[in-house]
């Protein structure tokens, strides 16, 4: 299920969950993997062939000489590419893919019939304060135990880093699933308004909300559906981890809005 492609000399590697069904390209949120999908595709069964990249600087795909939204949506252009799918497909993203999702149908309206975003907001500013990724600053990439890592991440961090822990392949030590730094780009460049993007994509839509989200505030998440035509609104209980606090919810969600398609 497990196969890649090269851009640029960079190795985009993807998830493809197979089956007869129609294509959902999955966006994970950052620092995770494509992995985080895989309830999901269980749960769609034969009715969705869910194909879902560890998108760059995540997972086993190649780090990126930037994470600004242009190349992350190019990447997923190449992987449809890449896989024939000249007709539109559906496209889910959560968290950063959400927000790469959304410029992704705003982008290429013709390749996208439907869009659903799993807690994620228009608005991202960014704040010259403390912040919860500050545990990246000075993270190692690379230690030689998996303990040593996450004593680095310290006990916060931990629970970013640890489902995505992987040994290096010459044996020497672990890896995290990301470069840190790469991490603080990524997320950095996440800041700004982005109504006009989530605004010019015309497709169905769903919008799945935490509704004790950090993330996504009740009042932004009204807004969106208020007003984006075609909007539709599942609020979950839950933070912004609700895909996977509430995974449950989270796949009746998707599917309900699917079988509307």
């Amino acid at each position: 299920m497990r196969h890649e492609l090269k851009i640029d000399d960079r190795t985009l590697s993807y998830l493809d969950f197979g089956g007869p069904g129609r294509p959902l390209l999955a966006l994970h949120g950052g620092m995770s993997e494509a992995l985080a999908f895989t309830g999901l595709a269980a749960a769609l069964g034969d009715g969705w062939r869910v194909i879902a990249p560890d998108q760059r600087g995540h997972g086993e795909s190649g780090r990126a000489p930037d994470y600004r939204r242009e190349g992350y949506v190019s990447d997923a252009v190449a992987l449809l590419d890449h896989l024939g799918l000249d007709a539109p497909v559906a496209l889910l993203g959560y968290s950063l893919g959400g927000l790469n999702a959304y410029h992704l149908a705003a982008a290429h309206p013709d390749r996208i019939s439907a869009l659903i975003g799993v807690d994620t907001t228009i608005e991202t500013p960014l704040r010259a304060g403390p912040d919860w990724f500050d545990f990246l600053e000075g993270l190692p990439y690379t230690a030689p135990t998996r303990e040593e890592l996450l004593a680095a991440a310290g006990p916060v961090g931990a629970l970013f880093i640890a489902d995505g822990l992987r040994p290096l392949p010459d044996g020497s030590g672990w890896r995290l699933a990301y470069h840190p730094q790469d991490m603080l780009d990524s997320i950095r460049a996440c800041g700004g308004d982005h109504w006009g993007t989530w605004l010019a994509s015309t497709c169905p839509a769903l919008l799945i909300h935490g509704t004790r989200s950090q993330a996504l505030p009740q009042t932004v998440a009204d807004a969106m559906v208020a007003r984006r035509p075609k909007t539709s609104y599942v609020p979950l209980d839950g933070d912004h981890f609700v895909p996977f606090t509430d995974p449950e919810g989270f796949h009746a969600a998707v599917g309900t809005f699917l079988a509307t398609l």
